[in-house]
């Protein structure tokens, strides 16, 4: 399914007269949209808690980090049970975000597919956290039609988050891929997620036509962005995107604004970006806060600056990537 020139107009209008809406927790307010149907309004960039925030090597390392992205106006944080040992990334932001818990969105991600174990996992991740209640959970790293399934079996991972939302240890629920956009297709069209997370980068994604790559030529490639985006938007979920810079393989072949502000200029309500240093937090925070939707010739331009054969390459590399 393709969404129309009109459609996608509509949608991204309407997240461009949410981005002037403040989001912030500090003294820099940045742009922020509306999460979907969630109704939850989030900064417009992201903290990726994954392997870049595991690059800090200490803890209060990390926790500075954090701390100054919050500082600078980001309110969504995404984290998960498996990013380093023991629920280490969900430990750090644990600390990170005492005192300040109720003017944060707090996502984290359920791992195992075996569902008999995932009540006992959430349940480490809240205790990591040192929360009582998540604003997102996500079923994490959605790969083949084979994984889906186990995640489809009765009593697997998705009855157990339903439960959980029914439970209210967690407000919305998710799935992510950066794998195989038909099986989040397929996903999404089956199911009723209130958001989903996936890759969409200008190196790998399909610009071949169409209002921003939107509707693709016969014969182009299939991509997140025009085989399961258009789903979740039809169906009005929150749209996080990553892998903005795929994990640097894009730094060089393409200006940074110009990368993040391709991702941005999809109808997504936010970048999550993972940020090694804290340079990169200032400098990142600084483009969100100017941002402006490039236009779709604009678009094309840059994801042709990207060879084939470089974006062939990075779906062979995310295809078994883990760090959602």
């Amino acid at each position: 399914m393709s969404i129309s020139r009109r459609e996608f107009i509509g949608t991204a209008a309407a997240a461009g007269m949410a981005a002037g809406a403040p989001a912030g927790t500090g003294n820099t307010p940045l742009p922020a949209r509306v999460l979907g149907r969630t109704g939850a309004q989030v900064s417009i960039l992201a903290f990726g808690a994954g392997s870049r925030f595991l690059s800090y090597t200490e803890e209060d390392q990390a926790v500075a980090a954090l701390t100054r992205a919050l500082d600078l106006g980001i309110t969504y944080i995404d984290t998960s049970d498996d990013y380093g040992s023991e629920h280490l990334s969900e430990r750090r932001v644990g600390i990170a975000i005492k005192g300040r818990r109720d003017k944060l969105f707090l996502a984290t991600k359920l791992t195992s597919r075996d569902g008999n174990q995932s009540q006992r996992i959430v349940e480490k991740s809240l205790k990591a956290l040192q929360v009582d209640r998540l604003d997102l959970l996500h079923i994490h790293s959605l790969t083949t039609a084979e994984d889906l399934a186990k995640i489809e079996a009765k009593g697997g991972p998705l009855d157990q988050i339903l439960k959980l939302r029914e439970q209210k240890v967690t407000r919305f629920i998710g799935i992510t891929s950066h794998a195989d956009p038909a099986v989040l297709q397929t996903a999404l069209e089956r199911h009723d997620f209130d958001c989903t997370q996936m890759a969409l980068n200008a190196g790998t994604v399909s610009m071949m036509g169409g209002q921003h790559g939107m509707v693709p030529d016969p014969g182009v490639r299939s991509s997140f962005e025009t085989l399961a985006l258009p789903v979740a938007i039809r169906k009005k979920m929150g749209v996080l995107a990553i892998k903005a810079f795929a994990q640097e393989a894009l730094i060089g072949q393409a200006p940074v604004e110009k990368l993040l502000y391709y991702t941005l200029s999809l109808p997504v309500t936010a970048a999550v970006v993972g940020m090694p240093k804290l340079e990169h937090i200032d400098h990142n925070a600084r483009l969100a806060s100017a941002f402006k939707p490039l236009p779709a010739g604009e678009m094309r331009r840059i994801s042709g600056m990207l060879s084939e054969k470089n974006k062939q390459a990075l779906d062979r590399f995310f295809l078994h990537h883990v760090d959602g």
